[in-house]
């Protein structure tokens, strides 16, 4: 389908409507947003003498919406820019914009009655053709288009975003009685593509899919807890990252989405569900309805199943709810033999297995709540989806799940779970055993590096519609892995390409990382045509350097040791750049440290928008030094214009290393020159990197790739730098800002970024200014304070403000 989305307008400028509008302004589209017309003057606008005819009264509501959008935590933006392609009005004065606009989205209050109003505003401005969308998350599509005209009802259907928009990659499309099927493909088209989202097709069912099966496991949950007699804190604790699962857990999430919102869904449901055979588990749990009559809430109200509070010294305190006593009392820590079991167990996968079959309350817990699950996911098909595939789907991207109702049977055998649900009384729908009667013993299966799903029409196997154009590793590692050691593997990504992921915890950088990275290079320059640097882990694509060897030779005083360490770091680095083939990296998520060095020194960089990348050594006392101190001078050298200010170009760069500055973004990361304009790619879609990083290899091979010559012309500032640098921190100091370590180690930074003592800005090498690094970073591992940081960092996770 020919069309394009340049403007759209978002009607409603709640939580919802606000961050929606702030992520179409994310990937470059204008913005309208309206909302409603306040009734009359605040006392504030009465004592300016103002009425309703005055545009500061009739924008208040939507100003002051957009405005604390603006501040939210976190950050609805990729950059502070993005705010002003949003421009503003009122449902009264300014709908008739909206003729002008490619796409209509109505994010008003969930009340067919209030929609309908704003349907008949729309229907009078809006031009024939233009999408128009509801943001509801459980109002019946059918309904609301009933008696529109037949152009709307042609254009119209559901977009159900998740909360935050930006981050929660969910996007579920609900078609209308009479949406054209073209719109349907542009928008499961449109949302994968250009926002970045899981697209999911719905049908117009109570709650659609992820809150029909989120909300149920979320209330099934917290039954469960009451009955078993387990704690908040316990409960959260199973609940989250072991079993794949956001870390707030079940009860933090509650407090964070709001109650109220979670009982609504509930109240919907138990008022429209006609056929569930599960309807009852809508009812509330008694928890849940003391702490609605309470009006405890959650996080909007400052209380909700956790409390904040303050000691006696000023200290923020974590208070729990006890269900005995509906009394708050100090969060308590706790320990379970089964989960000590999987300590050892990295994979998410090999884990469920111990999870369900150890002998304590927490794996009982796991047997009674995942089996009772997965019962009321089967009995949902075909009532909410005809595939399988799509429940997992909008289940993870909705919630924030690692692995589906589905992959976790997978990942038990599917006949080892129906046994334990059969025991937990959980008996599933009849195709899961019509399914295992015709011979096929799982939901999804592997072949050529694809994804299949058990489709039960068909009885056959078939692979997940758009997906064909993803490079998933763990779809292609047991067939294309070329060379593995313990912490990286290499694989053929096809077409010539070669592609090595990191498998050490946070994929950091240690001995088996950089032999890896550097026998990738080799292959690649013998073999392939190209390099792709990038995983699908879910935490990293690289939290930096392991600092566990570089501390225990610097404890022991072995300076030739890490002088060869890091030596090799710096040219495994620069390899990246001066190979014979281009390398491209894929980063996402984290990229600090050496993470971040590494995509410095590539050709091309192909970024997730979610990424969050910098140098971050000055944490742990020591500055960047896999090249990153010289990369940032040499940036700073090619941003140089005749007239410039070099110094402040200089600053800019100085400042982000000295500070730790991580990006809130990929976009962030090109606005502080750690991406670069015009030749690095931002993706929004996650599930597509590697294939776009594949993709950005092959262009540059096809493109006569030549091998780069290491650069002598990097202009430095010499003492002119580090005299401008050497005041900033002695104020700094004198202030009380910064320690006398924070100072020292800022020294050493600015003389290395401003290429050492020479007497005026001149031109230097690549390797020059290597050696400065080394020569810097070797003699912070001789101080006592950065050991202790270093120390900090190993030991508890934070390195001391010493």
């Amino acid at each position: 389908m020919n069309r394009r989305i340049n403007k759209i307008a978002v009607l409603g400028a709640g939580i919802m409507g606000s961050r929606i509008a702030l992520h179409f302004a994310n990937i470059g589209c204008k913005v309208l947003l309206l909302d409603m017309v306040p009734r009359e003057p605040n006392d504030l606008e009465k004592a300016k003498g103002l009425d309703t005819s005055s545009p500061i009264v009739r924008n208040r509501i939507v100003n002051d919406l957009f405005l604390a959008a603006q501040k939210a935590s976190p950050s609805p933006v990729y950059n502070s820019k993005v705010v002003k392609r949003v421009s503003l009005g009122n449902f009264d004065d300014d709908m008739s914009k909206i003729k002008d606009v490619d796409w209509v989205i109505e994010v008003v209050v969930e009340r067919l009655d209030i929609k309908k109003l704003i349907y008949d505003k729309v229907e009078a401005h809006r031009k024939p053709g233009t999408l128009i969308t509801s943001n509801t998350s459980g109002i019946p599509i059918h309904l609301m288009s009933e008696g529109r005209s037949e152009d709307f009802q042609q254009h119209f259907c559901g977009t159900h975003f998740f909360n935050p928009p930006r981050y929660l990659r969910l996007l579920e499309i609900i078609p209308g009685p009479k949406t054209k099927p073209e719109i349907i493909d542009f928008l499961m088209h449109y949302g994968d593509l250009y926002l970045g989202k899981q697209t999911v097709l719905c049908k117009d069912t109570p709650a659609f899919i992820a809150n029909r099966l989120g909300i149920y496991a979320m209330v099934q949950t917290i039954r469960a807890a009451e009955e078993m007699g387990l704690t908040i804190e316990e409960v959260d604790k199973l609940t989250g990252p072991v079993v794949g699962r956001p870390k707030s857990g079940t009860f933090r999430l509650s407090d964070v989405v709001g109650l109220d919102t979670t009982v609504n869904v509930c109240n919907n449901l138990n008022g429209i569900l006609t056929t569930d055979e599960s309807v009852a588990a809508f009812d509330l749990p008694s928890i849940m309805a003391k702490l609605m009559e309470n009006k405890w809430l959650g996080d909007k109200t400052g209380q909700g199943f956790y409390k904040k509070t303050k000691d006696e010294k000023g200290k923020t305190v974590i208070l729990s709810l006890d269900f005995n006593t509906m009394e708050y009392r100090p969060s308590m820590k706790s320990s379970f033999e089964t989960l000590n079991a999987t300590k050892s167990i990295d994979n998410l996968a090999d884990r469920f297995g111990v999870l369900l079959t150890g002998k304590d309350k927490a794996a009982a817990f796991y047997r009674k709540t995942f089996t009772d699950g997965f019962r009321y996911a089967t009995n949902r098909i075909p009532e909410i989806a005809d595939e399988l595939y799509r429940i997992d789907d909008a289940i993870k991207a909705g919630f924030g799940w690692q692995m589906g109702l589905f992959e976790t049977a997978d990942a038990v055998g599917v006949k080892k779970f129906i046994e334990i649900a059969e025991a937990e009384n959980n008996k599933p729908a009849q195709w899961v055993y019509d399914m295992l009667a015709g011979g096929n013993e799982t939901f999804y299966k592997i072949e050529q590096g694809k994804k299949f799903y058990y489709d039960i029409n068909s009885a056959t196997y078939k692979v997940i519609p758009g997906t064909e154009a993803f490079i998933i590793l763990d779809n292609i590692r047991k067939t294309n892995v070329i060379w593995s050691n313990a912490g990286s593997s290499i694989y053929d990504l096809g077409d010539g390409i070669a592609g090595v992921e990191f498998r050490s915890k946070m994929n950091t950088f240690g001995a088996e990382v950089v032999e890896g990275l550097n026998k990738a290079y080799s292959l690649a320059e013998k073999d392939f045509r190209g390099l792709v640097v990038g995983n699908d882990s879910n935490e990293a694509f690289s939290a930096g350097a392991n600092l566990a060897m570089l501390f225990m030779f610097a404890i022991e005083q072995e300076f030739d040791e890490i002088n060869m360490m890091i030596a090799q770091f710096q040219q495994t680095m620069m390899r990246a750049r001066y190979s014979s083939i281009p390398v491209v990296t894929a980063p996402h998520t984290l990229a600090l440290g050496g993470g971040c060095e590494l995509n410095l020194h590539a050709d091309k960089v192909v970024a997730a928008a979610e990424t969050y990348m910098g140098l971050v050594e000055v944490g742990v006392g020591l500055i960047p030094a896999g090249g990153g101190t010289k990369e940032m001078a040499l940036r700073c050298s090619d941003l140089y214009q005749p007239g410039d200010s070099e110094l402040n170009i200089l600053q800019s760069a100085f400042m982000n290393i000295a500070q730790a500055k991580v990006s809130t973004s990929a976009s962030e990361a090109m606005e502080m020159n750690y991406l670069k304009e015009g030749r690095d790619q931002i993706v929004l879609n996650r599930s597509r990197l590697i294939a776009e990083a594949k993709q950005a290899a092959l262009e540059l091979a096809d493109n006569g790739y030549t091998q780069p010559v290491k650069r002598n012309d990097i202009k430095v500032q010499g003492k002119a730098g580090i005299a401008l640098f050497k005041a900033g921190i002695k104020a700094m100091r004198l202030g009380k800002y910064i320690s006398d370590h924070d100072a020292l180690i800022a020294d050493k930074l600015a003389y290395v970024i401003s290429g050492g003592d020479l007497s005026y800005a001149q031109n230097v090498t690549e390797d020059y200014l290597l050696d400065l690094e080394r020569e810097a970073f070797l003699s912070l591992c001789g101080e006592k304070k950065t050991l202790e940081r270093m120390q900090g960092l190993l030991t508890g996770g934070k390195p001391p403000r010493n």
